[in-house]
């Protein structure tokens, strides 16, 4: 498998394989690429606007400043256990990218990938502006929307100093305001059902959504209360048989 930077003749490619409605792992099957290099490369530039030349030039422009960025700044800390920090930067890049294909600015995932990957689970705003090599104001930003969503939270340490955290129950939270949110719209739907009139093929339609997003929330709702008492039990705590 070829390793290296994308060439101009394969990023064409990737143009002509999402014009073809390819799924990301095809196109990276077709080059002999991994299916996280063409996410990336795509999430990068443009998403499905992607265009092959535009992408093209603005690495070669990323590439041009790399050359001339300063050191890396002071604050951020060595990888802790011996980890590779090139490994860990390239994992925390798709690690982000997961995040922007769900929805998340690019900067927002970042932010977010980047207290994912510590081991503290929480970073201040100068740790967290060093670490990405950002503003300070990027990182409020992106927190605001963050803490918006409960995705994390923020601690007042001494002083003005605020700690941002991700709890292990914070995929828990999220996950059931998602089953939430999708609750509302069979809700919605079903009020269409008596506005359009019972037994007519409009109402019959949404009373079909609205049947089966109350299945499919319930599911959810119900897989994530399941998963939370068995993953956030710690063995003391299991009752005996």
């Amino acid at each position: 498998m070829p390793g290296g930077r994308l060439t101009e003749q394969e990023r064409r490619q990737i143009e002509l394989g999402l014009a073809d409605g390819l799924a990301y792992a095809e196109i990276a099957r077709r080059l002999d690429r991994p299916t996280s290099t063409i996410t990336r490369e795509v999430m990068r530039n443009g998403g499905p606007a992607y265009r092959a030349d535009l992408a093209h030039r603005s690495t070669e422009q990323r590439a041009h400043r790399r050359k001339r960025v300063a050191p890396p700044d002071p604050r951020t800390p060595p990888q802790a256990h011996g980890r590779d920090a090139d490994a860990v930067r390239a994992y925390e890049e798709v690690f982000a990218t997961v995040f922007m294909q769900s929805g998340l600015p690019k900067m927002t995932a970042r932010v977010l990938a980047g207290l994912y990957m510590t081991d503290m689970g929480s970073l201040t705003a100068a740790e967290l502006a060093g670490r990405l090599q950002i503003s300070t104001a990027s990182v409020s930003k992106a927190i605001a929307f963050l803490e918006s969503q409960g995705l994390v939270r923020r601690e007042r340490e001494e002083g003005r100093r605020e700690r941002y955290i991700v709890d292990d129950d914070v995929l828990y939270q999220s996950t059931m305001a998602s089953a939430r949110a999708t609750a509302h719209l069979g809700e919605v739907a079903r009020q269409g059902v008596g506005i359009l009139g019972s037994g007519t093929p409009a109402a019959a339609r949404l009373e079909n959504i609205a049947r089966f997003i109350d299945f499919v929330s319930e599911s959810i709702a119900r897989a994530a209360d399941q998963a939370r008492e068995i993953l956030h039990t710690r063995p003391e705590e299991t009752p005996p048989t």
